[in-house]
């Protein structure tokens, strides 16, 4: 016979699929970028008005646009991946690629429909004109937002430090809150993509399981006097 500890299992290798969000995430938006300035102007223009996610899309069509508006952030060619790249890697490697999927998306999606849901009311009761309804809305702001919250709640500090310095280029060089006080659609959405990313991330943590407390005889606890040592498990 001879002494066994506790089975231990392998950690994550390279090419597991650590990282499937945000490589996936990441290589769509340079895909759909890739195509888009292949485009001439007025393809560009069609393009952006179908993917929109305004009132008036999303009465009529709301599933294409949500997931397109995603992936297309016109004029910001270099900026964009590189912001994607530093939140969706740190987040996916702090929660895995089922909770960075679920959080992110419901913080595009919610964002969304909550800034469009405002300006839909605002048009109803004739505080902002019908135009308003058609409003551009693409981007993958909402997205990166929700990363960020991940990464910084719950990523190492590296991924953390990198985080906050990605929210401070949307904050200070994107202004993305900027006419919150008026209910501006692009800062209300951003600021419900960080709530909503928060609860998420507040849920997830909540219930995860407590570690257990020490009991005595355990490496590293006293024991009493006269108290058996720890046997070993024999098979």
């Amino acid at each position: 016979m001879r002494q066994t500890g506790p089975e231990t299992r392998p950690g994550p290798r390279p090419g597991n699929g650590r990282y499937a969000v945000a490589c996936t995430y990441l290589a769509g938006y340079l895909l759909t970028e890739l195509v888009y300035v292949q485009l001439t102007p007025s393809a560009q223009a069609s393009l952006t008005a179908w993917a929109t996610t305004s009132v008036a899309n999303l009465e009529h069509e709301p599933v294409g646009p949500l997931v397109v508006s995603a992936f297309i952030g016109p004029g910001d060619y270099l900026v964009w991946p590189v912001l994607i790249a530093v939140a969706m890697f740190g987040a996916n490697r702090a929660l895995g690629n089922a909770r960075t999927a679920l959080i992110c998306a419901a913080g595009h999606v919610i964002g969304t429909v909550v800034s469009e849901g405002i300006i839909a009311y605002r048009v109803d009761v004739g505080q902002l004109p019908p135009a308003d309804r058609y409003l551009t809305d693409v981007g993958p702001s909402y997205v990166v937002v929700s990363a960020i919250v991940i990464a910084v709640a719950c990523g190492t500090w590296l991924a953390r430090v990198a985080a906050a310095l990605d929210f401070a280029v949307l904050v200070f060089g994107g202004d993305i809150f900027g006419g919150l006080s008026h209910a501006d659609v692009s800062a209300v959405g951003h600021l419900t993509a960080l709530l909503t990313a928060a609860a998420g991330v507040a849920l997830i943590i909540g219930r995860r399981p407590r570690p257990a407390p020490s009991r005595l005889g355990e490496p590293g606890e006293p024991r009493q006097p006269g108290e058996p040592g720890p046997q070993a498990q024999l098979r």
